[in-house]
């Protein structure tokens, strides 16, 4: 018998451009999307994982965009579908990583020169989920500021509300005490913390059963802000395996700068509250 699959007299064999899976995925665009500015062997393995790693955060985009519209609507339930795909591709961003810390910092420097001032920090889709999940910051515009499509673009989204900001909105219509001020606010600044909100989500937390679509969507914000700061511990500790303490591409400080980022939080009441939580009387018992 022969190792060899028969093909199945069904199987489409003959087809126009358009109709096949190279035309609809437009292969030919994409995989000639990689152009090494070096001879060196590993400048595709750079591009490709940063190409890639544009396309997932492209989706997660989308799917966030879909949970904030949901919010606005106030509709929840929706959003937790939504989550548990971003929560993937997270995971996907996330081992990324792993693919491009097999480049050993010798082999980096090989082309490392080719990269000129390009840095993942100028990547505006980055810039637009920070912006989505609430690291707001005018002077992120700055890098874009020659790109005038994209910069509008990125404006837009700075200047409108987070997804926690839309959630806490979401919440004061249906009647907990948010504060005024964290509801009607510049949005294109940082959010800050609010002992009222804390004290918000401290009830919600106390009687789950009671407020379970506020606490469910809580988590999963919680989820998705603590995957995004492993994702960006990874970043740093890849960046230091490569490079060491070498000043970054893009003008940074390179693995001091990264560090500074762990510093910063999307959800600040949604982690205080943790603080605050006592057992409840049936478990004192």
């Amino acid at each position: 018998m022969a190792n060899q699959r028969e093909l199945e007299g069904s199987i489409h064999v003959d087809l126009k451009r358009q109709e096949t899976y190279g035309g609809y995925l437009q292969l030919d665009r994409l995989l000639h999307a990689q152009a090494p500015r070096s001879s060196q062997h590993d400048e595709l393995l750079f591009i490709i994982q940063h190409q890639t790693s544009e396309l997932w955060m492209k989706l997660m985009l989308h799917e966030l965009d879909a949970a904030l519209a949901f919010v606005k609507r106030d509709e929840l339930e929706p959003c937790f579908k939504i989550f548990a795909r971003v929560a993937h591709i997270q995971r996907m961003l996330f081992e990324q990583w792993a693919v491009l810390e097999t480049m050993t910092p010798s082999e980096y420097l090989t082309f490392r020169d080719a990269l000129g001032r390009s840095s993942g920090f100028q990547s505006y889709q980055y810039r637009a989920i920070e912006f989505m999940l609430g690291n707001k910051d005018e002077n992120l515009l700055l890098p874009h500021r020659d790109d005038r499509e994209v910069h509008a673009w990125l404006k837009q989204r700075l200047e409108q509300p987070s997804l926690y900001d839309e959630f806490l909105r979401l919440l004061a219509r249906k009647g907990y005490p948010l504060p005024k001020d964290r509801l009607e606010r510049d949005f294109t600044k940082p959010y800050l913390r609010s002992d009222a909100v804390v004290a918000v989500f401290k009830a919600v937390y106390e009687a789950p059963e009671q407020h379970w679509e506020a606490y469910e969507m809580a988590e999963k914000l919680v989820d998705v802000e603590e995957r995004f700061q492993l994702w960006r511990f990874r970043h740093m500790k890849t960046v230091h395996r490569i490079i060491g303490h070498k000043m970054g591409t893009g003008g940074s400080s390179g693995v001091a700068f990264l560090k500074r980022a762990l510093d910063l939080t999307f959800f600040p009441e949604l982690w205080d509250v943790r603080t605050e939580l006592t057992p409840p009387p049936s478990a004192k018992r």
